[in-house]
Order: structure tokens, then sequence, then C-alpha cells
């Protein structure tokens, strides 16, 4: 018979308590170390658990390896009246997006719009967390960011996008922000490695496996095979449309061009990033907001029950209240990691 997994609760800011002196214990300097941490543990508070404490290894493992700056100063340049350019300086994405929010919000509020191109940066969460704070203040935001090239177009056999998630926030009058966030593969590489870890099959065609056959054995697919996009040539399309405008257009690498062979160990991808920023009350609508609020109504009463980001408000709303649930072994080398 198999073994229960016993579990621990860890209120939210003691999560991020650890998690900040582990990147610390990895030489992270404190203010990048207290962003990643946050970012991570609301990852896993929210049930994002393919963006969370999962992906500690990964970070330590990069950070070992040389292959990213955790001290990294990134540098903010205006390069129009609503344009931003970020040099991440080979650090990680939100310590970047960190150093530009206030004055992206300033100029998304005195343009009406505003736009972020970063380079150079390292990004290895979840997009909704980038987001959020700016739907929260009232603006309507898109995200895009490329990866390590692990997803074959239709009709391929070699890989040549990444994940490429792209991301959607909205205020919503009453509620909390509607945020999506998705990859434009059939599913996250995350998931993929959570899925071969626990030894569960995924439906055929998530990808292909090193001959070019379809697989549903995550394994293969990870050793030599290769994601597919959602929806065919109409998700390739998409993950395509990222490759432009998260790299090329911000001076950041195609997915295809990561390399960190030279650094054993590594994982986080180092591409560029898109965020742009509107404030929608520009759009000469009125009550923005409430006008969305009754869209979603509408989609609710037509049957669809659960929208984005409804399960992950529910999630943290547990978590605040009840602890982030840890499996005993990982929360114990948490802390082995943090000592």
């Amino acid at each position: 018979m198999a073994s229960v997994q016993s579990e621990i609760r860890i209120k939210v800011p003691d999560l991020e308590a650890l998690l900040a002196r582990i990147f610390v214990r990895q030489g992270v300097c404190s203010d990048n170390a207290r962003i990643l941490a946050a970012n991570c543990a609301a990852c896993e508070r929210d049930g994002s658990v393919s963006h969370g404490v999962f992906r500690i290894p990964g970070y330590i493992d990069s950070l070992k390896s040389g292959w990213v700056d955790g001290n990294a100063c990134p540098e903010v340049e205006e390069v129009g009246p609503a344009f931003l350019r970020v040099d991440a300086k080979n650090g990680f994405a939100q310590p970047a997006l960190a150093t530009a929010m206030p004055r992206l919000t300033e100029v998304a509020s005195s343009h009406g719009l505003a736009v972020l191109a970063m380079r150079d940066s390292h990004h290895f969460s979840a997009l909704w967390p980038d987001l959020e704070p700016l739907a929260q203040r009232g603006f309507v935001a898109l995200s895009m960011v490329s990866g390590l090239a692990c997803v074959a177009p239709p009709g391929g056999n070699t890989a040549v996008f990444g994940t490429n998630p792209i991301a959607f926030a909205t205020p919503v009058a009453g509620s909390n922000p509607l945020i999506y966030d998705f990859a434009t593969s059939s599913m996250s590489n995350g998931d993929l490695r959570i899925a071969a870890r626990q030894g569960h099959a995924v439906p055929l065609g998530t990808g292909i496996d090193s001959s070019g056959a379809l697989s549903g054995n995550p394994a293969d697919i990870l050793a030599g095979g290769a994601l597919l996009p959602f929806g065919g040539h109409k998700g390739a399309a998409i993950s395509l449309m990222v490759e432009v405008l998260a790299s090329a257009l911000t001076g950041g690498q195609f997915s295809s061009e990561v390399d960190f062979s030279g650094h054993p160990g590594a994982e986080t991808p180092k591409t560029g990033q898109l965020v742009i920023v509107l404030d929608p009350a520009r759009g000469g609508n009125s009550g923005f907001a409430v006008r969305v609020a009754s869209l979603l109504e509408l989609i609710r009463q037509a049957g669809q029950q659960r929208l984005p980001s409804d399960r992950r408000y529910r999630t943290r709303e547990l978590s605040v209240r009840d602890g982030v649930p840890i499996d005993s072994a990982t929360y114990a080398n948490l802390v082995a990691l943090s000592a």
C-alpha cells in the first residue's frame, strides 16, 4: 500500500520569510530575494503549485551554475512618451518589473497607455502576479514572455517555441480582478514535469516523443521530445506572436536561442517580456469595470460557472485563513535549505 504523505500548514508571511532566507543563502541580495520569495509564495498560496515551491530547486541550480545574476540591478530607460525599456542585466524578471513599476503606472496614468519592453531577463514563474497589482489599480494589462524551446510547431518534430504564456487582467466592479494566464502550449512545462514526477499520463497529443510520434507519456515528451501548441495551428500562431513581441521587439533571445549548456543544472530561460498597460477610462466608455462585471454575469448565466481566476481566489482565501498546505517532506527540505 502506498504511503500517505502528511502535510503541514504554514502562514503566508512565514512562507515568504522562509523562501527569502533560501534565496539569500544562494547569494541573492535581500531586495531581490524578498521580491522572488513573495512571488513564489503567492503562487503556492493561490494553488499555482507548478510555479510555487516546486520551482525552488530550479532557482537554486540556476543561481549555483552562474547562469543568472541574483544581484542584478535593472536599468530603466524611457525611449518614447509611453514606451519604457528595461535591461534586466541577466537578472530575474520580477525585480526588473518592480524597478519599472512606479514609472510604468505614472506613464499609463498620464498618457492612457504604457509599454514596457524587458530584455535579458529570466522569468521562471506565473505571469498573473505581474499583472494583478496593475488591475487592482484600475488598469487593463497584457503581458507575454518567451521561454526555453520545448514546443514543436504543428507537423514539426523539433522544439522551436517556448511554452510562451500570455496573461490578461482587467478590473471588475465589486470583485477581484479577472486575470487569465495560460501557456500557448497544450500544457505548461511545469505541469508536465509534475505529471512525470508523479507518474501520471497526460492526454495523447500533449506532445511528441523523440521519434516525433504523439505521446501521452510525460517522461518521453521530456526526454528528447517536445510539447505541442494548444489548438494546432491557431495556438502556434499565438506562440509565434509571443516570440515576436517578447523576444524580437524587446531585444531578448528567441526561445530557440537560449543555450545554457555551459551552465550545468541551469533551468531559468533568459529571453524577454512585454507588458502593455491601458487606462480604460480613456476608452470613452461609461463605467468600464461595471460593464465588465455585467459581461461576466452574462457568461455565468449562460452556464459557465467557473471563470478564469475564480479558483485561484478561492484557494487564496483558504490559504490565508488556514495556512498554505505543503507536504512535510518538502517543508523539511525548505527549512534545511534556509538553515
